[in-house]
């Protein structure tokens, strides 16, 4: 293995290493993944915001600042948490737990993308949405990974506001101001976070237990965390309910907010009945991929609502 050393090693050249090898690892810093689902609550939120379809050089310009901002957090995140990423085998070969990339270079890399994010959306969207984005990129890095996340059983919970701002950046970004609707879509996708990642914390608990990193069922019983669940689940439900009168929207976001709700519920129970009977395997990873499928059904139907004039 050979290095190249610009400054305090601004980037290490594997040998035999593509340039492929390298630019995926760079991507990988970001976790794509992350940003889809990030993306999946803004364009919903834009057409809420105009009631119909917004200019589409509007909606692309959006999404190209928002996922520089969540790129740019997810980097940042890499870097403080490189410690702990190479203590658990979920991200045992992230790029700098691996030394795919050095720090400096992660850490130049993240800055960049939150800088380009800035002016990008300032430049071409407005001031609001940037500042918001800003917000999230401080919010997510400062607040969640450096103080909440090793500190406190609470870190998701109050971290994940994080992960709700693209709502609010997507309402700005069509209407240069805020309102009642999109805290409700915030408050929804805060609610969402809980549920959504402590099934995953349950699986992975013994992981998150060796690095230190205090998540809820790594400090509290299975049964404690089950009905921590249920209970975000079902406040999570009447807050998408809530949006149906503020915002507007019609019998059909209501029914499928009902229906869609309700399965919800109904997989939260179903967990916390499997922990309570001691089933060796819960099955939490069922209700985290649920997760996902509930919040991208829910925000398909809070995009097509203005667009079916019911």
């Amino acid at each position: 293995m050979t290095a190249v050393d610009h400054g305090s090693s601004t980037l290490r050249v594997v040998s035999g290493r593509s340039i492929k090898g390298t630019l995926g690892a760079f991507v990988a810093l970001t976790k794509p993944r992350i940003i889809e689902l990030l993306l999946v609550t803004t364009v919903p939120t834009m057409i809420l915001a105009a009631g119909g379809l917004p200019p589409a050089w509007l909606v692309l310009s959006t999404l190209i600042g928002g996922t520089l901002a969540a790129a740019s957090a997810n980097v940042l995140n890499c870097v403080y948490d490189r410690d702990i990423d190479k203590l658990m085998h979920r991200t045992e070969r992230r790029p700098l737990a691996t030394g795919a990339i050095s720090v400096r270079a992660a850490l130049v890399f993240g800055a960049v993308l939150g800088i380009a994010a800035f002016a990008w959306l300032a430049l071409v969207v407005n001031l609001l949405s940037a500042v918001l984005a800003t917000a999230a990129i401080a919010f997510y890095v400062l607040v969640y990974t450096m103080w909440l996340k090793r500190r406190t059983p609470q870190n998701i919970v109050w971290g994940g506001a994080a992960g709700c701002m693209p709502v609010l950046v997507g309402w700005a970004a069509v209407t240069d101001s805020l309102a009642w609707t999109p805290w409700i879509l915030f408050g929804i996708v805060f609610l969402w976070t809980p549920p959504h990642y402590w099934p995953l914390s349950l699986k992975f608990r013994q992981d998150y237990a060796a690095a230190g990193v205090p998540m809820l069922p790594v400090v509290r019983s299975a049964g404690q965390v089950a009905a921590q669940i249920v209970a975000y689940s079902w406040a999570m439900v009447a807050m998408s309910l809530l949006l149906w009168p503020v915002a507007g929207t019609s019998w059909f976001y209501g029914v499928v907010a009902l229906v869609a709700g309700g399965a919800f519920i109904v997989e939260a129970h179903g967990l916390q009945a499997r922990v309570a009977r001691g089933d060796r395997d819960p099955k939490p990873m069922r209700l985290f991929h649920g997760s996902i499928t509930y919040l991208a059904v829910l925000f398909l139907a809070i995009a097509l609502d203005p667009l079916l004039h019911l």
